[in-house]
């Protein structure tokens, strides 16, 4: 009995191997939850937009006044850039 016992402690202790946990993990999402998280993802995207430029109007005056490294085109740039990647994942979401 002490040897089956021994032989099953060896067989939990060595790892799994990859693709066969990623290949019994794959499991597809249903249609509503994929747009429920890529309307999750834009909306994010596109409320991070628009927020962050009517920040960006508003302090405007003080960003130009600062003369930081960053200046007002390098923030918008910054703005849009996470805006359009929040909406690229998505879109993602959408369709994988």
């Amino acid at each position: 009995m002490a040897s089956s016992s021994s032989h099953r402690v060896e067989a939990l202790s060595k790892p799994e191997s990859l693709n066969e946990v990623l290949a019994q993990d794959n499991v597809e999402d249903c249609i509503a939850c994929r747009i429920t998280g890529a309307a999750a993802f834009m909306g994010l995207g596109a409320y991070s937009y628009f927020s962050g430029h009517a920040q960006l109007r508003v302090q405007r005056a003080k960003i130009i006044e600062s003369k930081s490294l960053f200046g007002f085109k390098s923030r918008q740039a910054g703005i849009t850039g996470i805006a359009l990647t929040l909406a690229g994942m998505g879109f993602w979401r959408l369709v994988n």
